[in-house]
């Protein structure tokens, strides 16, 4: 656990690798050369290889450049130029060494733009066709959108899920005019497939855009990033997280979600409230529209909020990761799981000995809190009656675990099998101490399927009692200290100081994902997955192919050598250092290939909000 500055650590291998060859200073004469050499042997590697830094050496090119002529016109008028790219290159703002107030205030200037919403719908050409009862049926624009969404998804597996479908039906026909309703009524009868065929027509060409497209693409973004991804916070500039309003849709969730299929609508300005300073420019709504609220809330560190219609829940735009805002509350949340690293062996023994209390809600909150340490599960909140039936730690019913005495070898072990966040399935088997299962036989006593286990506990009684061990204790402090807590053993079996780059990665991503199922972040396979390992192998196959070919070349150019002349050495040594070039870039691949493996059930990006 240390402080925010580690999230900025990808960037120094990158540094340490240009800084060289920038600093050095060739003959153009040379440079020219070196630069046939070059093409010449680019050509004969192999150019889909998925580490080969051409990109980069480009890149280093460029630069080397662009500092020549910068060079050779310091005097000229241009020189106003460097001075404003200088000036756009974000600062390093070490915030972490400044004095810390305890007035809550987050800041005390406060501009951005606003956020960037999605761009409007664009009408099907009039060659798609949508059909119902084998009829062709012109829908209205409204209409057309939602059933754009659901076309796009025809051949997920969402769309063969009877909530989904059914939700979805129910939520397409709100926006459907009087006509339209009368007719679509069952949505069997609805033919999607000419509009499904043209987005995935469209899919194939976005996924085969020509180097300039990509370009002109690539420009764009960095064009909208860089008016709307930065603001200004008390005399700093600092990058935003997430500035762009995500666009309608169809609310998938996670699991089984109860609400998957229903229509996540068109988020616009009048649903925004915008939270800036007294004294920055406020931002300005799309033409034709107005804020819902302009806000000047220095004790939030939220630039802008809206409330998505789905789940009614709150959405913000928030700073990036590396900001001071956010690098603050990350901070304050690894040092609270650092006071509880002291404390944590004098809970634990205090807990156990509630395991004997003569008081029911003692040994319950007890055994809970147990649960809560071992196996970092969330405390658990009530549900209202339209919610998904998940569950956490304190809202566990009877019907969520079993008992086993004796299982596949181990002694007294509870089987866990209930649905956490998100809808997410939580199985587990887990081996405890004698006396916690028989505490949970007492607890289970006389009670049906569908009773509390824990009926003398909730979540208010627990976070009480946790804030009463240690102030600022909860049960989302334990998820971090335990996942914390895990990376580091994981990564101390796991890192060998003498693996390769690659290597490194694939441990820090095994040691993750330890981390991971501690705390129950999984994901069903991705779609493209198989397809992806399926070129990645085309890779792996054509690379080892190119090795053959390699150390027959080597050979050859060994017998040639061992008499020849010094060119033909020279040739020797140069077909050798490529085949020991295409031997690393095999490894590479292969790791690639473990590692995507591993990962596909896992939501390695969860892991932010744990640890």
């Amino acid at each position: 656990m240390d402080t925010p500055s580690v999230k900025r650590k990808i960037e120094s291998d990158e540094d340490e690798d240009d800084m060289p060859l920038m600093a050095r200073k060739k003959p153009k004469k040379e440079k020219k050369e070196k630069s046939e050499k070059k093409k010449k042997k680019r050509a004969a590697e192999d150019e889909e290889d998925w580490d080969r830094p051409v990109k980069k050496e480009k890149k280093i090119k460029k630069e080397k450049d662009s500092i020549k002529s910068e060079n050779s016109v310091m005097e000229s008028p241009k020189k106003g130029g460097r001075k404003k790219k200088e000036e756009e290159q974000q600062e390093v703002w070490k915030w972490w060494e400044e004095e810390k107030k305890d007035d809550g205030k987050k800041w005390k200037f406060l501009e951005h733009k606003g956020p960037v919403f999605a761009p409007p719908y664009e009408p099907l050409p009039d060659s798609i066709k949508f059909f119902y009862d084998g009829k062709e049926m012109k829908l209205s624009q409204e209409a057309e959108e939602v059933a754009s969404f659901y076309a796009k998804m025809l051949d997920h597996d969402y769309t063969t899920k009877e909530t989904f479908n059914n939700n979805f039906f129910k939520d397409w026909r709100k926006v459907m005019i009087d006509s339209e309703k009368a007719k679509i009524k069952d949505l069997r009868k609805c033919n999607f497939k000419q509009m499904h065929a043209y987005f995935m027509d469209i899919a194939e060409k976005n996924r085969n855009r020509t180097k300039e497209e990509k370009q002109a693409l690539k420009e764009k973004n960095e064009a909208l990033i860089k008016e709307y991804g930065f603001c200004i916070i008390d005399g700093h500039k600092e990058k935003i997280g997430n500035f762009k309003i995500e666009p309608p849709g169809l609310f998938r969730g996670r699991g089984e979600h109860p609400k998957m299929g229903m229509l996540k609508r068109r988020v616009e300005a009048e649903d925004i409230i915008i939270n800036c300073s007294h004294d920055s420019k406020i931002p300005q709504p799309p033409p034709g529209h107005c804020w819902k609220e302009v806000r000047h809330d220095d004790n939030v560190t939220w630039l802008a909020s809206w409330t998505e219609n789905v789940q009614n829940q709150v959405k913000y735009i928030m700073l990036n990761p590396s900001s001071k805002l956010k690098g603050e509350k990350d901070w304050q949340k690894y040092e609270t799981a650092r006071r509880l690293h002291k404390c944590i062996d004098k809970i634990r023994t205090e807990y156990w000995e509630d395991w004997k209390s003569k008081e029911m809600r003692i040994r319950q909150r007890a055994v809970a809190l147990y649960f809560i340490d071992k196996l970092a599960l969330r405390a658990g909140n009530e549900k209202d009656e339209d919610q998904a039936d998940t569950v956490g730690c304190c809202s566990l019913r009877v019907e969520h675990i079993s008992l086993h005495e004796k299982k596949d070898g181990k002694e007294y072990v509870v089987v866990f099998d209930f649905l956490g966040k998100d809808s997410i399935r939580y199985y587990n088997e887990v081996p405890v101490e004698k006396r916690v299962f028989k505490n949970l036989q007492l607890f289970m006593e006389h009670k049906s399927p569908g009773d509390d286990l824990f009926d003398r506990l909730n979540t208010a009684i627990m976070n009480k009692h946790l804030n009463e061990l240690m102030e600022g204790l909860t049960a989302k402090v334990f998820r971090t200290y335990n996942a914390s807590w895990t990376l580091q053993q994981q990564l101390d079996k796991l890192t060998n100081p003498d693996d390769t780059v690659a290597e490194k990665i694939l441990s820090y991503n095994r040691a993750n994902r330890a981390v991971a199922i501690l705390c129950n972040h999984q994901r069903s396979v991705p779609k493209g997955h198989e397809k992806s390992m399926e070129k990645l192998k085309e890779k792996i196959d054509a690379k080892k192919e190119a090795i053959k070919d390699a150390e027959r070349q080597v050979k050859d150019a060994g017998k040639d050598a061992k008499h020849g002349s010094v060119k033909e050495k020279t040739v020797y040594d140069k077909k050798k250092k490529m085949l020991q070039r295409l031997k690393d870039q095999l490894i590479k691949l292969e790791i690639q290939e473990t590692d995507r493996d591993e990962n596909k059930t896992i939501a390695l990006d969860a892991l932010e909000c744990e640890a």
